[in-house]
């Protein structure tokens, strides 16, 4: 994990690693919203300060413990979860777990909620300790510690641990080199994996993550002795098995997307500049890196199937990015900045991530600073789509130079979301001397109701050009703009979609016209903004014409299928791409009558499907083999397969 300071980039030194602040929360196209009070929206670039509260305003507002009311120009309803008597009248509660670490249980359907925070077993507090907090009666209690007195988990301030998104009462720990699950009402541990028998007892793990349906689970493997960060693991619960991925340059961490198949290492692979990105596809093995200079994230979460964090090389501040992961290239889009380059986006999460696209979405940020600069001391959401809109939500109330939370990176407000984007948590002092946890009610719905936008964006395919002729991959590109923001681009060819929606500015999508057939064609785009305003544009007509394409082929068999028979008559292959006008021709002769570069006679010609029947019988004493070519509408291909598994080239092709 890295920590950003206006000079450059630290990181963490001790084992115990503070957390961050930002959040990210997902609603879902279309879910519906309860409405909650407070918030106003304004556009990134607005640089209105609005004045800090002092210690005294903030004591005068604050309950022992339980629900209040930020003041205006907020409005927003907040929940006090510690005060003193919880740390015996001291300065114990550690900093929420880190922007990508849930501290709220999956409450969804319930009118409980569980929270759990680190309360400094040293300084007045009980260890890890459980808190509920009811939301009809708003009343919160400290539920007492999670471990019995005398354990070793006593001593933990609970960083890096983190509440299943599935799982109500399941919270997830790390000890040594095992994963561990722990029942927070039965108080029951279950072991998830033991890395030593795969690793080495000389190794541990470190800054865990888990897919949201608890399958896939990663964490950093480190050398017991040196600390020294070896690689990333990743475990399959429901097969029981590891994969690894050793670090190639100088590793700070190891993040998976929300469905479990993107793994994210944030690492120093060229030794130049921050940190880089290797993104390592789960599914396949394969691997892109992102280097720092070209975008790399720094501060990073991620949803599904894309990530999202601050880019220090973009051209504005504060800048906040979004890049899918299944593009290629990849291409990344502005989702948030900042007015002043003092400002940095803070730490992002996106604990509340849903399946659907990150359009749909948003985040959440904090963050405290000396100087009062625009967004520099409050909580503030935005979506993602593009838009540049910024939901403020509330003021942190930290203040840096006062005593409570210890050094800077300690005292800032690092928070994170629950699975629901409703419930903002995180830490402050309040201007004192020592740290209380907090959180917010977030009115998500200011970003997401839609009725005030009804101007649909404007948009006009710009490439290729009306009576082109097209051939190979080719660039579809389109102008679009709206009062708001475009989200999403969905390319037409001959009235039906094209692929999937491109969902990321300037919604560029390459096109492979060697997949579809040599004829007169109609291009369009449709743009859609956040409030579901969708225009499409005139189309354009074009035409396909790769006449210097290579004529259709059967692609060879696997080596563990080739040509066979079905019966002692029926002959099948394996019938490759392309696929439309694709026909095959199948010739026979015999294992000795086949010199080099020759076929046989030809048996069959014209065939639509990948079987054909030969009803003779060889004369005694002959085998026979096969072969089978493919043709299209621009010739038969050169190359076939034998039975026998060999390739020839056709030089006594059927007529």
């Amino acid at each position: 994990m890295e920590t950003r300071s206006p000079t450059g980039w630290r990181h963490a030194r001790a084992l115990v690693m503070f957390l961050s602040l930002g959040s990210l929360l997902s609603l879902g196209p279309g879910r519906a919203q309860a409405s909650v009070p407070g918030g106003f929206v304004e556009n990134a670039g607005t640089a209105e300060v609005r004045p800090l509260l002092t210690a005294a305003e903030i004591q005068a507002l604050l309950p022992s413990r339980g629900p209040f009311t930020f003041p205006a120009p907020y409005g927003t309803a907040g929940v006090r979860l510690t005060n003193s008597t919880d740390c015996a009248g001291s300065d114990c509660v550690y900093p929420v777990g880190y922007s990508y670490w849930r501290n709220i249980n999956n409450h969804a359907g319930s009118n409980s909620m569980y929270i759990f925070l680190g309360l400094k077993s040293t300084g007045g507090g009980a260890g890890p300790t459980l808190f509920t907090y009811d939301k009809v009666s708003e009343q919160v209690v400290n539920a007492g510690p999670l471990f019995a007195a005398g354990s070793k988990y006593r001593g933990y301030p609970a960083e890096g641990w983190y509440f299943s998104a599935t799982l109500p009462t399941a919270l997830y720990l790390n000890d040594g080199a095992k994963m561990l699950r722990y029942d927070v009402v039965s108080k029951q541990f279950t072991t998830v994996y033991d890395a030593a028998p795969q690793f080495g007892s000389d190794k541990y793990i470190w800054q865990m993550h888990s897919s949201d349906d608890d399958h896939v689970h990663i964490a950093t493997l480190r050398a017991l002795a040196s600390g020294a960060m070896l690689g990333c693991l990743a475990y399959r619960s429901d097969t029981a098995q590891f994969q690894y991925y050793p670090a190639v340059g100088t590793l700070d961490e190891c993040h998976v997307d929300h469905s479990g198949r993107w793994l994210l290492m944030l690492e120093d692979v060229d030794g130049m500049n921050q940190l880089d990105n290797r993104i390592i596809d789960l599914q396949t093995g394969s691997e892109r890196t992102l280097l720092d200079q070209n975008g790399a994230l720094g501060h990073a979460d991620m949803g599904y199937g894309y990530m999202v964090g601050e880019d220090d090389w973009n051209s504005q501040p504060g800048a906040a990015v979004l890049w899918p992961l299944d593009q290629d290239p990849l291409q990344d889009a502005l989702v948030y900045q900042t007015t002043d380059w003092a400002v940095d986006m803070g730490h992002v999460s996106h604990t509340n991530a849903k399946p659907g696209a990150a359009a749909g979405q948003y985040a959440c940020n904090s963050r405290a600073g000396r100087a009062n600069l625009p967004r520099g001391n409050e909580v503030v959401c935005y979506p993602l789509d593009g838009s540049l809109r910024v939901l403020v939500v509330a003021p942190v109330m930290t203040n840096l130079d006062a005593a409570g939370g210890g050094d800077d990176y300690s005292k800032s407000p690092k928070g994170n979301l629950d699975v629901t984007g409703r419930y903002f948590i995180w830490t402050s002092n309040l201007g004192g001397s020592r740290l209380d946890a907090f959180l917010v009610k977030v009115p998500g719905e200011l970003l997401t109701t839609s009725g005030a936008d009804t101007t649909a964006p404007a948009v006009t395919a710009t490439s290729p050009t009306g009576g082109a002729t097209l051939t190979g991959t080719t660039t579809l590109a389109a102008s679009t703009s709206d009062n708001v923001g475009v989200i999403g681009v969905q390319w037409r060819l001959d009235g039906a979609n094209l692929g999937p929606e491109v969902l990321v500015a300037p919604f560029n999508k390459p096109w492979n016209t060697t997949l579809f057939s040599n004829a007169p064609h109609t291009l369009a785009a449709v743009a859609r903004d956040a409030a579901g305003n969708s225009t499409t544009s005139s189309s354009v007509a074009v035409r396909v014409g790769n006449l210097t394409a290579i004529p259709g082929e059967v692609s060879p068999p696997s080596a563990a299928q080739p040509l066979r028979f079905l019966s002692s008559q029926i002959l099948v292959w394996e019938a490759g791409a392309p696929s439309g006008s694709l026909t095959f021709k199948v010739y026979r002769g015999t294992t000795t009558g086949l010199a080099a570069g020759q076929y046989g006679a030809c048996l069959r010609n014209g065939l639509t499907v990948a079987t054909a029947t030969d009803t003779e019988t060889p004369p005694s004493g002959v085998a026979w083999t096969y072969l089978v070519t493919g043709k299209n509408t621009l010739g038969e291909g050169s190359l076939g397969k034998r039975s026998s598994g060999a390739t020839r080239a056709n030089t006594q092709p059927c007529s």
